[in-house]
Parts: C-alpha cells; sequence; structure tokens
C-alpha cells in the first residue's frame, strides 16, 4: 500500500495533475523557450532539478520554519538551488544558458515550484516531497516537449534541429510556417493543446458518469426485481 502511494505521489504530475496542461501553472517559460525540442528539454531538466531539491528541503525543514515567514524560508531555498542550477548550466552548457536566458534565472519566481513546497513538501515526508518533486518535473517536462516538438515542426519544418520538411528536406510538399516558432504562434499551440486535453477529460467525465448511472441503474433493476418475486408468487398462490 505504502509503495501504490509512493507511486502515486510521482505519476499524478505526468498527466491528472499536470501542472501545465491541467493547473496551467508555470505558462510564462513554457510559451517562450518552447521553439525548439532541446530548450524545452533544458529548461524541463533544470526545473526538476530545482523541485527536486527545494521539496526535499523544505520537507525536511518544515518543522523549524515559523510560520509567518515560511514564503520566504522557500523562496530562499529555491533561490539557492536555482543558482546552483544556474551555475551548472553555463559551465557544462553554455549554449543552453544562452538560448534560455533570463528565464533560467527566472525558475525562482515560477509559481509551480513554490505551489509545491507550500502545498506538498511542507506538510509531507521527504520521500513522498521528492518523488512529488520529480513527478511534477516529468510533466513540466513533458508538456514542454508535447508544444515545443509543435511547435519547431511547423514553424522551422525541424525537430530537435533535424530538418523534416520543406526546403529543408528536398521534395517534402510541406512548408515550415514561421509564426509557430513567434509570440502569435506560442499563444495559438498552447491553447489547442490546452483545448485538446480539456475536451479529452471532459469526455472521459462524461463517460465515467454515464457507467455509473448504468451501474446505479442495474442496482436498482435488481432491487426491485427481488422486490416483485415474492409479489408474484404470493399473488400465483
Amino acid at each position: 500500500m505504502a509503495e501504490a502511494s509512493l507511486l502515486r505521489e510521482f505519476t499524478k504530475g505526468l498527466i491528472k495533475e499536470n501542472p501545465v496542461l491541467v493547473m496551467v501553472l508555470g505558462c510564462c517559460p513554457t510559451l517562450a523557450v518552447t521553439t525548439g525540442v532541446e530548450n524545452a528539454i533544458g529548461m524541463g531538466a533544470a526545473a526538476t532539478l530545482v523541485l527536486l531539491g527545494s521539496n526535499v528541503i523544505v520537507s525536511v525543514i518544515r518543522r523549524w520554519i515559523p510560520n509567518e515567514i515560511r514564503i520566504a524560508c522557500y523562496i530562499v531555498v529555491i533561490a539557492s538551488f536555482v543558482s546552483m542550477t544556474q551555475l551548472l548550466v553555463k559551465a557544462f552548457a553554455p549554449d543552453l544558458d544562452k538560448a534560455l536566458g533570463i528565464f533560467l534565472p527566472l525558475i525562482v519566481v515560477n509559481c509551480i515550484i513554490l505551489a509545491r513546497a507550500e502545498a506538498f513538501a511542507s506538510k509531507n515526508g521527504v520521500i513522498a516531497s521528492a518523488l512529488d518533486g520529480l513527478g511534477m518535473g516529468a510533466g513540466f517536462t513533458l508538456a514542454m516537449l508535447v508544444i515545443s516538438a509543435i511547435r519547431e515542426i511547423l514553424g522551422a519544418g525541424k525537430i530537435a534541429g533535424i530538418p523534416i520538411t520543406g526546403e529543408f528536406a528536398p521534395g517534402s510538399v510541406l512548408q515550415p510556417a514561421t509564426a509557430f516558432v513567434m509570440a502569435p504562434g506560442a499563444l495559438l499551440v498552447f491553447g489547442l493543446v490546452l483545448g485538446t486535453i480539456a475536451a479529452l477529460r471532459l469526455r472521459r467525465t462524461r463517460a465515467e458518469r454515464e457507467a455509473r448511472w448504468q451501474a446505479a441503474l442495474a442496482a436498482w433493476r435488481e432491487v426491485e426485481t427481488a422486490r416483485s418475486g415474492p409479489k408474484r408468487a404470493k399473488a400465483g398462490g
């Protein structure tokens, strides 16, 4: 049971409680850096590292943080991990650091990270908080990958820098639309993805509601059948 609960803490961030596609958090970096798959992976990995570290530390020190200054303490912890992550990126991936620009240090104010620290890590143990951070980070990365892949394919005719359409691949009938790698394209793709997710969730909700209704109706019919049986027997006698 404990293992199932811990697994649920990790998997919930992927689909059911995806921070971007369901809770619509962290939209600023999602719109800004999803011009390419490589940028999305880099931002997702950085945010996941910060989520993991901040959740663990907040969970460890939660009993010693005064309630009145807890938000300030969380931000200090998050900022520390963001600084370490930024230094690592600068040292080992300078091109990625240049591509992400100001949005890498702005992870400090990413509402996903602060929200998980306040809503989950401050109320749960270290292992559960670590899995929550990893799951939410993976969900954030997954959402950015979906949006960046659509934008890069439609807007640049590439996927992860590999040409697949238009002038980049001779003989292809498709031509890239540059608007998709610009701000309007980001909003358009984001809106379409959110709409698709909402439609799928609504369809699933309706199917579950219909299944519950059919189950309740079947149970009611069984009860009515059980009640009417003795009456028919008595009337026949």
